[in-house]
Order: C-alpha cells, then structure tokens, then sequence
C-alpha cells in the first residue's frame, strides 16, 4: 500500500472538488486530473512533438478543407 498523508483545504476548494469528482472517483484521482496536464512531458512525448513539427515545416500537412473534401463533408 501506498503511503498516505493529510492535507489541510479549505471548504471552498472541498466544494470546488466535489463538483469535479465522480461516484467511483477518489479525491486523488480528482486533483491528479488537474496535476497531470503540467507535469514534464515524457521523452517520447517531446520527440514526437519535435517531428510534428518537422513535418509541418516541410509542408508535410493537410489543411482542413483537404481533410473534408477526402471525407466527402
């Protein structure tokens, strides 16, 4: 089992926290959901953003009109 601690909040953020979380949702999952987007980004996160990039410069895309028109929109 993971170790546990407490922490003090407000009950103004245990209300804001209550309207995020589901019934078979924790309070930790709940603040991992908003942590998460600003952690680092992985290795193969940034290398693959890098080449997205890459492709881009080279004109290696398609517009949107391009994608609708393949799609028949």
């Amino acid at each position: 089992m993971q170790n546990q601690t407490s922490i003090r909040i407000s009950t103004e953020l245990l209300n804001t926290l209550k309207k995020f979380k589901e019934d078979n949702e924790s309070y930790e999952d709940v603040i991992w959901d908003f942590i998460e987007p600003h952690l680092e980004l992985s290795k193969e996160a940034k290398e693959d953003i890098k080449k997205s990039k890459d492709e881009f410069a080279r004109g290696e895309f398609f517009t949107l009109e391009e994608v609708k028109k393949e799609l028949g929109f």
